[in-house]
């Protein structure tokens, strides 16, 4: 017993231990300033292109192409490991033993440069998010500190990229318990108790610092939407089923045409940047820019039922955001999907007069979301911290299990962990050996 105690008043006051701990919580602190300013670039870059095409309606004709062209190359020719949306590496790295291997996918070039290429796309109209790449950034950050301290085995084995990632989707979304199960859920795949206490001290420290420099703000705005006792069964079903399996046709689709292109990719990367960035050019003029960007602005106005959006929008953004991720650069499918999902619970809305809208559009929109990246629980989580409503609790996790239960049939392998074998080194792919 005193063993133990003596023991554990060393390990307290030992100044390798402190060093450890206040390198830890600086990148944390910084993880969440990194994020914010990630979230302020977003929105200035998405402006300008908008502001520009509303002016100029036939300019991502050509500024949509030239501009993924250049950042494809910038990619290629610097930071390889930049591309795509950042939850892929973070979770090879995860599944990796090498120091070396880990850092050719993690490191603090790679977390500036994912930034800087994602707000360039966005500057060029590309259906992308910035919350996938602040996962990557967050894990970027955090492996990377494990050369200025001596942290312990399990935090550089784990615990520093999963703390890293999960308090990416913390500060992104201002969603501390999403980015806690997100970590688990997706990242790990287990919860491992010696990790714990690193998770949650890098959410907090990250989460206060982005709601102290960005406010404590709900991310689509505050929504008082409800469905009374007896009308829960059929949208639950409906929006279970239908987006469940738009969302795992999405996934399954982009699984497919990711590996089929990658040889085109290989030897005409510009070649297939220049035509992606045609299609979210045409597509975006089509829809009078409402599938330009990560959509944020869209899902929010259907959300809190300021404005509506044709049946078509949820295809065509589905499409914008194929052309997008297969195009090779920097960017998230996080925001595009909520935004799709947005979109397919406004149409569903529309066949079920006698509901309530604002409810149907939530549902739908955890529907196709966890039909995308199947995280039930991470879904429903972030769905109800994103539009402050308690009131839809049951009916979101119905309706996240129901989805993840039939995306499954649609796409069998988890969206990221199947995009993560491209990030692993051969010998560590599944299935070989």
């Amino acid at each position: 017993m005193q063993y133990h105690i003596r023991r554990t008043l060393v390990e307290l006051l030992s100044a390798d231990a402190w060093k450890a701990r206040i390198v830890f919580w600086c990148g944390a602190v910084l993880v969440g300033v990194l994020a914010t300013l990630f979230a302020w670039g977003t929105e200035e870059a998405n402006r300008l292109f908008l502001g520009s095409a509303a002016r100029w309606p036939f300019m991502p004709l050509l500024l949509s192409p030239v501009g993924l062209v250049v950042v494809v190359w910038l990619t290629r020719r610097y930071v390889p490991g930049a591309k795509g949306s950042g939850i892929p590496q973070a979770i090879a790295a995860l599944s990796m033993r090498e120091h070396e291997s880990r850092s050719l996918l993690l490191s603090f070039r790679i977390a500036l440069a994912k930034i800087g290429l994602c707000l360039l796309g966005m500057l060029c109209g590309a259906s992308i998010g910035r919350e996938g790449p602040t996962v990557h950034v967050g894990a970027a950050v955090m492996f990377s500190l494990g050369r200025f301290a001596r942290f312990p085995h399990h935090y550089m084995d784990r615990g520093l990229i999963l703390a890293g990632g999960a308090a990416g989707i913390a500060a992104a979304f201002n969603t501390p318990l999403a980015g806690i199960l997100f970590a688990i859920e997706e990242m790990a795949r287990s919860f491992e108790e010696r990790t714990s206490g690193t998770l949650l001290t890098a959410v907090f420290l990250a989460g206060i610092t982005a709601v102290a420099l960005q406010g404590n703000y709900v991310y689509f705005g505050t929504s008082s939407a409800s469905l009374a006792p007896g009308q829960i069964l059929l949208p639950i079903f409906l929006c279970g089923i239908l987006g469940g399996a738009l969302g795992g046709l999405f996934s399954q689709t982009l699984i497919v045409i990711s590996r089929r292109v990658a040889g085109l990719s290989g030897h005409h990367p510009y070649l297939l940047a220049a035509g992606c960035g045609l299609v979210i050019a045409l597509v975006g003029i089509y829809t009078h820019g409402a599938t330009f960007g990560t959509g944020y602005h869209e899902a929010r106005r259907i959300v809190t039922g300021e404005g509506e959006l044709g049946t078509a929008y949820p295809f065509l953004k589905m499409l914008a955001t194929w052309a997008s991720y297969i195009s090779g650069i920097p960017g998230g499918i996080f925001a595009p999907s909520l935004a799709t999902g947005a979109g397919v619970g406004n149409s569903l809305a529309a066949l079920l007069p006698a509901y309530p809208a604002g409810a149907i559009v939530i549902l739908g929109m955890v529907g196709y979301f966890t039909g995308v990246v199947r995280t039930p629980i991470t879904a429903f989580v972030i769905v109800m911290e994103m539009t402050d409503n308690n009131s839809l609790l049951l009916p979101l996790m119905a309706t996240a299990f129901i989805a993840h239960a039939t995306s499954h049939i649609v796409c069998p392998v988890p969206i990221y962990q199947a995009l993560a074998e491209a990030f692993l080194p051969r010998r560590a792919q599944p299935g070989e050996g």
